[in-house]
C-alpha cells in the first residue's frame, strides 16, 4: 500500500474505528547477538516484526499471530521490554515491545507486498536504513541505554 494511501485513508479509518491503536513488536534474538528484522513493502527501512492488536486479543496472542504471519517464527516465552508512545505515527498509537530468545522457525514465508524481506543481522552491523526506533530499542536491550518512553 503506497505511503500516501496509508496516511490519507487508513489512518483516519483506524482513528475512527479504534480510538487508540496498540501494536506489538518482537526483538527476536539469535545467538545472543543477532536480531530478526523485516522490510515492508509500504514503508521504508528495517523494522522489528509485529503488528496490531485486534479486538478480544491479548498482547501475547497478537504478538504470536503477527510474528508467525510475517516471519514464520513461533515464539515461546516472550518477555515484555516496555510500552512506548508512537506519536510520530499517530497521536493515539502505542507499541508493546517484547524480547524473544526462545523460538523456532519451521517455515519462512515467501516475500510479498506486506513483507518484502526478512533477515537476521548482527546488532553491531545493522543495515544503514534501519529505523531510529529499532536502533534505540537495541541500545536499551544490548548496551544498557536508558529506556525512552517514546518509540
Amino acid at each position: 500500500m503506497p505511503r500516501r494511501l496509508m496516511k490519507t485513508v487508513m489512518f483516519p479509518y483506524w482513528r475512527l474505528t479504534r480510538g487508540m491503536t496498540v501494536g506489538v513488536q518482537a526483538v527476536i534474538i539469535r545467538g545472543g547477538s543477532e536480531v530478526l528484522l523485516i522490510r515492508h513493502g509500504y514503508r521504508p527501512g528495517w523494522h522489528f516484526p509485529g503488528g496490531g492488536v485486534e479486538w478480544r486479543e491479548t498482547f501475547p496472542e497478537a504478538l504470536a499471530r503477527e510474528v508467525e504471519e510475517e516471519t514464520g517464527v513461533i515464539i515461546k516465552e516472550p518477555r515484555l521490554h516496555g510500552l512506548f508512545a508512537n506519536f510520530r505515527t499517530a497521536p493515539c498509537d502505542h507499541i508493546a515491545l517484547y524480547i524473544v530468545e526462545n523460538w523456532e522457525q519451521p517455515r519462512i514465508p515467501e516475500p510479498g507486498f506486506e513483507i518484502r524481506e526478512q533477515r537476521f543481522v548482527p546488532t553491531s552491523e545493522l543495515p544503514e536504513d534501519t529505523v531510529h526506533a529499532v536502533r534505540r530499542r537495541l541500545g536499551e536491550i544490548f548496551r544498557g541505554a536508558p529506556i525512552n518512553e517514546h518509540w
